[in-house]
């Protein structure tokens, strides 16, 4: 599928039980690929975002995870260092604001909702966070922070059981085309496991 138009950066996707989305880090849009109930996939659609989360200019729209019936989307915009919901209907987005701690603006990569927890990955800060969310998702709280000497720019996380996994991506030796040079030939790429804190 063609999603973005050239210049655009599709970069994280949930796939739910009716569809897959995607953030575009670039635009303030979401592409959804419907999914029916025999696999298979629909047209894209374009899902403008407004609200606080629809700001562009440097990254924007990033990780991107939903509940499995895919009621609302839970999103992190790399440069505001938030978290927000979209209404995958409308494209409404509204902040999840930050009652205790804050995230590292700049840094916001991968994200993974886990029952009523996100674990957002920090990927230059080196560290991965857990925001503890509010029953109705307006407000959360950071109630842990995960660093590891073994940690060199995660860019997302993934669980098993009671333990995640994240994929260094290596930016601190160059990002790969087409914004840079990527890593030196022969730079190790690997996943750090780490048990749930």
């Amino acid at each position: 599928f063609a999603l973005a138009p050239p210049g655009g950066l599709v970069n994280d996707v949930v796939v739910t039980r009716r569809a897959a989305y995607f953030t575009n880090t670039f635009a303030p849009h979401i592409y959804k690929v419907p999914i029916a109930r025999d696999g298979t996939l629909g047209s894209p659609r374009t899902i403008t975002v407004s609200g606080p989360a629809a700001a562009t200019g440097d990254f924007g729209l990033n990780g991107i995870d939903a509940p499995r019936n895919g009621s609302t989307l839970i999103v992190n915009h790399t440069a505001l260092g938030g978290l927000f919901t979209i209404d995958p209907a409308t494209g409404v987005s509204r902040p999840i604001t930050l009652t205790e701690g804050a995230l590292v603006a700049g840094t916001l990569d991968g994200l993974l909702l886990d029952g009523k927890d996100v674990w957002v990955v920090e990927n230059f800060a080196n560290s991965l966070a857990k925001v503890s969310l509010s029953p109705d998702l307006s407000s959360g709280r950071v109630t842990a922070r995960v660093t590891d000497p073994e940690f060199r720019v995660p860019t997302t996380v993934a669980e098993h059981g009671h333990r995640l996994a994240l994929v260094n991506g290596r930016f601190d030796l160059g990002f790969p085309p087409p914004f840079g040079p990527g890593a030196p030939a022969g730079t190790t790429f690997d996943v750090v496991v780490i048990d749930k804190p």
